[in-house]
């Protein structure tokens, strides 16, 4: 609970006013592809190869392949931005990988949502269709309402015309939005947060300097993603590289296959569809390279709940697959950018 109403509606409203909105509608198509479909497919191959490799349909039954495949499908930049500014690495390339951690975390977060919602309740017998159907619900549902509480901040703001109450509106637009599409209407929260701050960027922009509203968020974002990684770094003990070892290898290299997959299965036909920049083969391999797993994954693996036989292993799997992004991808990127 406290990850969730506590740290995501930060992150994500970070993230979203964060965007140069103008760059991203430039690049909207590989963006959307890579955080929806390609996302969907990266969780599928990822829940595949932990079910064939853990290969124990007691403790690890589907349901488990699949709640860790969605919490593994998260990426997050933040660790390697900075690399690729440093290497000057295309600007292209760093905002489809932030475009793409963008809405790839939202929909990770909702598919997350609804399966352990799913396990909890133990139906099992939820077909596929009726999951489609939810996901779209709870997605076009919380686009809506972020919509809408985005609208109202802006009208409030051009009423009152103050550079403070504009940053406290954020706040509460951020809190409010989340609430509203989760525990009233049963939509998802993450949505509307980032649908949300999407709409104050867009509707503010031009009313005030955001260079002052940015360095809020940013601190409030280092916060949060420091508070997860202290809260994770409290909750991984030795045991689980121990006893969960194998499964932990499993993760790691199931990630990085379906990540393998997803880009350079998929990328190649980018450049024959119209207006899309063509993606160059060293651009797929920095795509691939690239995608690590952080905040966000930590977050999800936090707040599995312990009713499930099966939390300990995905949360171990998770800490193991982003200890591995952190200091063996994160590390030998400026390696593969000299090359």
């Amino acid at each position: 609970t406290i990850i969730f109403y506590g740290f995501l509606p930060i992150l994500i409203f970070k993230s979203a006013i964060d965007i140069n909105v103008k760059e991203l509608l430039n690049n909207s198509i590989p963006i959307f592809i890579m955080a929806l479909p390609l996302m969907l497919l990266s969780t599928v191959i990822t829940a595949v190869c932990l079910y064939t490799g853990i290969d124990h349909a007691a403790g690890f039954p589907w349901m488990a392949a699949f709640i860790a495949g969605a919490l593994l499908s998260a990426t997050d930049p933040a660790s390697i931005l900075t690399i690729l500014k440093k290497s000057n690495a295309s600007e292209r390339l760093q905002l489809i990988l932030e475009g793409e951690s963008l809405f790839n975390d939202t929909t990770a977060i909702v598919l997350f949502s609804i399966l352990i919602a799913i396990a909890t309740n133990n139906q099992a017998s939820t077909s596929w269709h009726m999951l489609l159907m939810r996901f779209s619900e709870v997605l076009f549902g919380g686009m809506i309402i972020g919509i809408v509480v985005g609208f109202i901040v802006y009208l409030v703001v051009r009423l009152l015309d103050s550079q403070q109450i504009f940053v406290l509106l954020s706040i509460i637009s951020a809190y409010s939005s989340f609430i509203i599409s989760e525990d009233i209407f049963n939509f998802s929260g993450v949505i509307s947060v980032l649908v949300c701050g999407i709409t104050v960027r867009c509707l503010c922009d031009e009313k005030f300097d955001n260079k002052f509203l940015n360095q809020f968020w940013n601190l409030l974002g280092w916060i949060a993603e420091s508070m997860i990684y202290i809260l994770a770094g409290i909750t991984i003990t030795l045991s689980m590289f121990i006893d969960q070892w194998l499964a932990i290898l499993i993760g790691i290299t199931a990630v990085l296959l379906s990540r393998a997959t997803v880009i350079f299965g998929v990328f190649p036909f980018f450049n024959y569809l119209p207006r899309v920049e063509p993606f160059t083969l060293k651009q797929q391999t920095i795509l691939t390279w690239g995608g690590v797993r952080g905040t966000v994954t930590l977050a999800l693996a936090l707040s599995l709940p312990l009713s499930l036989d099966y939390w300990y292993t995905i949360q171990s799997i998770a800490y193991g697959v982003v200890i591995f992004t952190l200091f063996v991808q994160t590390i030998t990127l400026p390696l593969l950018l000299k090359k």
